[in-house]
């Protein structure tokens, strides 16, 4: 009873002095940012990271940033969002797992710089798994001509340069990802 007390304790003294961290996980649509989004929010609420916010790409485009489209320009103000946002949380103390595409270097380098505390995780799986695993249909409407504008298809993704973190998702299984990430967020827990 008492190891167990002072075990919560511990718990409760590390939450207390948690520092915020955004990770950002970008790839293209399909390659399963998402997956790993909510298997390394599980894993830290486990470990008990209690002070977390998963901000994915698809439900901030229902809510934050529903009146934009998918212009470049567009999608620069979609992440710029998500990253005040992100920026909000981690300022204080919070671990922010955002969850998007991002498709644009320049505009991820902007919120990694107005963010400061932040991991950027490479989702990577070639465009043939992606569209393999495409439930909503998306790659076969934008060969088609149906979609406009889709990233990986007809507008570009580029990759990052120099990512915190790399998951192959076409060769590691999820777990084997959140270990990576974790790793990488060490000097943050």
């Amino acid at each position: 009873m008492a190891a167990e007390k002072i075990a919560d304790r511990a718990i409760e003294i590390r939450v207390m002095q948690q520092r915020g961290v955004t990770v950002w996980l970008t790839g293209l649509s399909g390659s399963g940012k998402s997956t790993i989004a909510h298997a390394l929010a599980q894993t830290l609420k486990e470990k008990g990271y209690s002070r977390l916010e998963l901000l994915d790409g698809d439900i901030v485009r229902q809510n934050l940033t529903k009146g934009l489209g998918f212009s470049k320009a567009d999608r620069d103000e979609n992440i710029r969002r998500i990253g005040f946002v992100a920026h909000l949380l981690t300022r204080n103390g919070v671990i922010v797992i955002v969850s998007a595409i991002s498709p644009y270097q320049a505009i991820r380098q902007e919120v990694k710089k107005q963010i400061g505390d932040f991991l950027e995780v490479y989702v990577n799986a070639p465009l043939a798994v992606c569209e393999s695993r495409d439930v909503k249909g998306l790659y076969k409407k934008a060969r088609a001509g149906e979609i406009k504008q889709f990233t990986g298809i007809d507008d570009p993704y580029e990759a990052p340069e120099n990512p915190d973190a790399e998951c192959c998702t076409d060769r590691e299984p999820v777990a084997d990802c959140v270990a990576k990430i974790i790793t990488a967020m060490a000097p943050y827990l």
